[in-house]
């Protein structure tokens, strides 16, 4: 049993979507395929994995260093130990190989493509959703039979106004989301307010509304908004700051009450123990949202939830970043808190199996062996491309 091939190119997801940092006009993402010589079914298995929106490819990082220590190793240096299986953890450990501390950026986004697809060939050589793996591996057998998912939409685009946002929220609750997330901090504070107010005249009450600032504020502002929102009651207010400014964070759990959530852009373990050890999260309440496509896979997430547990932490407060298969999968086998979804939009990655519905807020997995990549047809036709 081996790898005999590793596969990767840049896929674009030109978009006019805009948040209150960037627009999506020329971001790009990671499409990679593991190719291995096991075959099941007549076929051979090939996992396949991508990295989320807001980072861009990281290909040449994959071509350079993390593909060339994979295919260079022992092939038998990337099993498991029984010989039967390949290993996410050995393989995550050859390809950071010669990696130095610290540095958390594009590196982590290359390994975590390559550790995604990983662990779809896993769990298709194995027979098995990733879902029901890692629930066996990792959580006792337990597994979850459906995730609590909201829409993230709400974004700046060009003529769009409030009727154009309250179609998009309407349309959402149509498809059987019960939450949606909008976004902050691309306008005016005054208009920002008339944002949510027309959402809430849909959603009906604040704890079905998040909003989401995407680190764009400094501390006055910071607290500005939260001054403004507090009497929501909202969800969440999401990333107000920069996602290293532990100190301005620490500030705003001291002032605002409600629910905070934060984490999608920290790409390590630990970075994600220095938010909480300095961050001033609450563990009662607050959302922590790394996403493991973006920091290193699941290898790392896994490290992630262990510090998590040994401070006091639920993995029910965690709800990834990410609306993609993968994030949905770890969120049903670990017993995490929900999952984030982008109904239509940042396709071909964003959103689950075709032929399952949203249903009162939650969504089901597919029976598929693997992340269930191949339920969804326009991300399949993608990373199949990579080896037809």
């Amino acid at each position: 049993m081996k790898i005999t091939s590793i596969r990767e190119k840049s896929v674009p997801l030109s978009s006019d979507l805009r948040n209150a940092y960037i627009d999506f006009s020329k971001m790009t993402a990671s499409a990679v395929a593991v190719v291995t010589d096991v075959v099941r079914d007549g076929r051979l298995v090939i996992g396949y994995g991508f990295n989320s929106n807001g980072r861009y490819s990281a290909g040449g990082l994959m071509r350079e260093r993390f593909i060339p220590r994979i295919m260079n190793a022992d092939p038998a240096e990337l099993l498991d130990h029984t010989g039967e299986n390949l290993d996410p953890h050995r393989i995550w450990g050859v390809m950071m190989t010669g990696e130095k501390p610290g540095g958390h950026g594009e590196r982590s986004v290359a390994v975590g493509a390559i550790d995604m697809a990983v662990w779809d060939a896993v769990a298709k050589i194995a027979g098995q959703p990733l879902y029901r793996l890692l629930a066996e591996r990792y959580s006792g057998g337990v597994a979850e039979s459906k995730v609590w998912v909201y829409a993230a939409g709400g974004y700046y685009q060009p003529d769009k106004g409030l009727d154009g946002l309250k179609s998009e929220i309407r349309r959402y609750l149509q498809l059987g989301y019960t939450d949606v997330k909008i976004k902050i901090g691309g306008a005016a504070i005054s208009e920002d307010m008339r944002r949510i107010e027309a959402v809430l005249d849909i959603v009906g009450d604040g704890s079905h509304l998040a909003v989401d600032a995407n680190g764009r504020f400094d501390l006055s502002t910071a607290l500005a908004y939260s001054a403004a929102l507090e009497p929501y009651h909202l969800r969440w207010y999401e990333e107000a700051g920069d996602p290293l400014d532990y100190q301005l964070q620490a500030v705003l759990c001291e002032q605002y009450a409600p629910p905070l959530a934060t984490g999608e852009n920290l790409f390590s373990m630990q970075d994600a123990r220095n938010l909480i050890r300095y961050g001033g999260m609450r563990s009662d309440r607050d959302i922590l949202q790394f996403d493991c496509a973006l920091s290193y896979g699941l290898v790392e997430y896994l490290r992630t939830l262990e510090m998590l547990k040994a401070r006091g932490w639920s993995a029910r407060r965690c709800v990834p970043h990410g609306g993609h298969q993968m994030s949905l999968n770890i969120a049903a086998g670990l017993g995490l808190g929900g999952n984030e979804s982008y109904p239509g939009v940042f396709q071909p990655f964003g959103g689950f199996a075709d032929h399952i519905a949203v249903e009162e807020g939650y969504v089901r997995l597919p029976d598929a062996p693997g992340i269930g990549i191949e339920e969804k047809a326009t991300l399949y036709a993608v990373v199949r491309s990579l080896h037809d």
